[in-house]
């Protein structure tokens, strides 16, 4: 199998390093808008550059596609893909907007194509586990659920703009994620945001921190926080609380807490730096899922509605915040 990937920043390099090493890929070509940073890392992979993106779709024989360029050009790639019948691995967002993102799953709907969104949490090791005390009863009925994602450091000031905001870059995550481990649908939102913060997110009209309370479907009460600006470390947790038990994801020696209880054992080591070394495994299992849903060996793990849903959920937080009110889902269509 003859693998395209577009984009060869960080998270497009660790995907191609990946690709390199999949069983059944025999070749991995890359293309950049950065070219001679596209023919760097393939130098450095033994993988074969391409100029750009359309002679790369167009003139290469490949057999499917992986996005990881900037977000402004997802929706366009996606389009143009599937319009030549080939398979797409994704990193989300599809768009920013819910227009872009449904026009491009009905072009990827109408060539009868596959699309698969990168929400690699759904392939950590932490989040199977607490999908499975969920279906499994073992925690009883669900009551509470408390979702997190801190960043260490902002990003650069020129991204944030491009961002889409703290709620669709960010918090997108942990929606997707509260759907794929409960089972249940979003039906309503309150949201609110600080930019007390760094001058850089009042002048890009976003938050820094955010939180967001969700109601399931089923009553299921969840909080929903981020900040750019944890300075401890970068922490994703998940907590999940039942009326037999309760559980949580990404409570380990990395987690950057600190227990002020007397008695507790304050030791701990050193907190993941970042996204891509904390979900390594879940990245590298993401594209091998990929692979073998492009070869007909399983099923598309994560298809695009899924991005719409997840979206959706960030859409109504967005209002809920500037607004200042709860928002019903049924406000974003089906």
């Amino acid at each position: 199998m003859r693998i395209g990937l577009i984009g060869t920043g960080r998270i497009g390099t660790f995907h191609a390093r990946t690709l390199t090493a999949a069983p059944g890929v025999t070749e991995v070509l890359l293309t950049d808008a950065d070219a001679a940073r596209a023919a760097e890392v393939a130098a450095g992979l033994g993988a074969t550059s391409v100029p750009s993106p359309t002679e790369l779709l167009l003139t290469h024989g490949i057999d499917a596609v992986v996005i990881a360029s900037a977000t402004a050009s997802h929706a366009g790639l996606i389009r143009e893909a599937a319009e030549h019948g080939l398979p797409v691995f994704c990193e989300k967002p599809i768009a920013l907007d819910l227009p872009g993102t449904m026009e491009a799953l009905r072009t990827v709907e109408e060539a009868g194509s596959l699309l698969q969104i990168g929400f690699m949490r759904r392939f950590d090791a932490g989040y199977a586990a607490a999908r499975e005390a969920v279906r499994s009863g073992s925690l009883g009925r669900l009551h509470t659920v408390r979702a997190m994602t801190s960043d260490p450091a902002p990003p650069p000031a020129a991204y944030l703009p491009l961002s889409g905001g703290l709620y669709r870059d960010c918090l997108v995550h942990d929606f997707d994620v509260l759907r794929w481990v409960t089972g249940r649908e979003v039906v309503s939102v309150y949201a609110a945001g600080s930019d007390a913060g760094p001058a850089m997110f009042r002048e890009a009209d976003d938050v820094d921190t955010a939180a967001a309370v969700l109601t399931l479907d089923d009553g299921t009460l969840c909080t929903a926080t981020a900040t750019r600006v944890n300075g401890a470390g970068y922490d994703v947790r998940m907590e999940l609380a039942g009326e037999k038990d309760q559980v949580a994801v990404g409570l380990d020696a990395r987690t950057p807490l600190t227990s002020l209880e007397p008695a507790a054992d304050t030791s701990r080591g050193t907190p993941w730096p970042g996204f891509l070394e904390r979900f390594a495994p879940a990245y590298e299992a993401e594209l091998t899922a990929f692979v073998q849903a492009v070869r007909g060996e399983a099923p598309n793990p994560c298809d695009g509605y899924e991005a719409l849903a997840a979206l959706r959920i960030a859409e109504a937080c967005e209002r809920s915040r500037r607004e200042g009110r709860p928002v019903a889902m049924t406000d974003f269509g089906s």
